[in-house]
């Protein structure tokens, strides 16, 4: 194990505990659960940015994307550019009307927002089950990322990988909430940003020039510098429907919808717009560039989730390596700190306050039961996520994606049609959700031939007309509809 890789992934970690040691002091100051889900609503617009590209930079841009980018060639490159403006639209979309509703309604949780919409408990119940489900699944994957991570390059075994890993990012988002993991997620995007560059410009070196791997690349596979990578796979309805799957999608995130709740002001709101786009568009261009040009470096792999970390050790001196181990660990821990946090929520706030002990948020007790009870509701949903991670899959790509496409099936629509379509019902969005999800998992598992389409994009058609239909058949007689008319 060389010194020289591991120091600076030391300091990385000791500096993310630093912070989540900091921001807990915070926690003693206002109502704790306003502190802890959602760090006051006080982020500025770089804080902003930069939490909302570094949750969605994840396991799959370091780990899976370039997997992909090494299998298919540089038309997944293309493929991966059409996430460009997913952050815009993120914040472009939800931003202002989120935040001013969350701030009406007192909402903590994207469930509250939800349920001050329809006032319908079978909304908030079946929306918060469908969360911890996917978020399972795309927690499996992080924990899987960074235990495969720290195996390749360090030399531990998976197990003391993943079990390190567990650890480190269910203790400092335990400690810190909500504030500690947007201030990690600053640290965690600046260091993405240098790992990226740093990884281009060593495999660049290594191979001569850009114009060289490209010719090498063509010669192991033609098919590797064509758009449509190997076996067509990349067809042009497949391009079309990834990107409704990869960035439209993206606004019916709750880990990424939850930032539009808590932010500080306009200002942070267009200054976060801006930075988040250029953070996501060289994220992108970077990781799956790098993934693509290192088929040309180290041609046979066992498993193309393995091309970053060993790209890292040949193409990277160990210093510069070690730095480069920090950027994909806070690609990983900035995506699965954001979704340990929104679960963590859904379970304390939007089904056992709300449904099962709401005395427990009442009176000066709640400033002590409740930080307890959310160090064991975090602490459990980590060790359940562990134990799922011990049996990983081959290609965490695909495993991430079901479980993307699934949050986008049961929240796209009740969150964008509920904030501007004032005839929108309970009715119709339980409706969207449950038609939305079956139709999804039907697709996905099932695998009808559709031409090159993702299920994702008949998902959301059904899942819209679904929506429109119980609406108008079972129209919203709530307070909320009537005062937005």
């Amino acid at each position: 194990m060389n010194s020289q890789l591991i120091i600076p992934l030391v300091l990385y970690l000791a500096a993310v505990f630093g912070v989540a040691l900091y921001t807990r002091r915070f926690q003693g100051k206002g109502n704790f659960l306003t502190e802890y889900l959602v760090g006051g609503r006080s982020m500025g617009g770089f804080v902003l940015a930069m939490t909302l590209a570094a949750t969605y930079a994840s396991a799959s841009t370091f780990i899976g994307g370039p997997g992909a980018a090494y299998k298919m060639g540089l038309g997944w490159v293309l493929l991966a550019m059409i996430q460009l403006p997913a952050a815009w639209l993120t914040l472009g979309v939800l931003g202002k009307k989120f935040a001013i509703e969350s701030r009406r309604h007192n909402a903590l949780t994207l469930n509250d927002i939800l349920y001050a919409r329809y006032q319908h408990k079978g909304v908030v119940i079946f929306a918060s089950l469908s969360l911890l489900l996917a978020f399972f699944g795309t927690m499996v994957v992080q924990f899987v990322g960074g235990a495969r991570l720290l195996q390749t390059v360090t030399g531990l075994s998976y197990t003391h990988g993943l079990m390190l890993f567990a650890i480190t990012v269910g203790l400092y988002t335990t400690i810190g909430g909500f504030r500690a993991v947007v201030m990690t997620d600053t640290i965690q995007g600046i260091m993405m940003i240098i790992g990226t560059i740093a990884l281009l410009v060593g495999i660049v070196h290594t191979g001569g020039s850009i114009g060289a791997l490209v010719t090498k690349l063509h010669d192991i596979d033609p098919a590797l510098v064509s758009p449509y990578g190997p076996n067509h796979f990349l067809s042009q309805p497949f391009m079309l429907s990834f990107w409704i799957l990869v960035c439209f999608g993206v606004i019916g995130l709750p880990h990424a919808a939850v930032r539009c709740m808590s932010y500080k002001d306009s200002r942070s709101l267009h200054k976060g717009m801006v930075i988040s786009t250029i953070m996501v568009a060289l994220l992108m261009f970077g990781m799956h560039l790098a993934g693509a040009l290192g088929r040309a470096i180290v041609p046979n792999i066992a498993s193309p989730d393995q091309i970053m970390p060993t790209l890292m050790v040949t193409v990277l001196p160990p210093a510069v390596a070690g730095i480069f181990l920090a950027g994909p660990m806070a690609a990983i821990m900035s995506t699965i700190d954001s979704q340990l946090i929104q679960a963590s929520a859904t379970l304390l706030k939007d089904l056992y306050i709300n449904y099962i002990n709401p005395k427990i948020a009442e009176g000066d007790a709640a400033e002590t039961k409740l930080p307890k009870l959310s160090l064991w509701v975090t602490g459990i949903f980590s060790a359940l996520v562990f134990v799922a991670a011990m049996n990983p899959p081959n290609m965490i790509i695909w495993l991430n994606l079901l479980a993307f496409g699934s949050l986008q099936a049961v929240f796209l629509w009740p969150l964008v049609l509920g904030l501007y379509w004032e005839k929108a019902s309970a009715t119709g969005a339980f409706a969207s959700m449950i038609v939305g999800l079956t139709t999804y998992l039907g697709l996905s598992l099932g695998k009808p031939d559709m031409g090159g389409m993702h299920a994702i994009v008949p998902t959301l058609v059904i899942g819209l007309i679904a929506f429109i239909i119980g609406s108008y058949a079972r129209p919203n007689q709530s307070k909320i509809a009537a005062a937005n008319k």
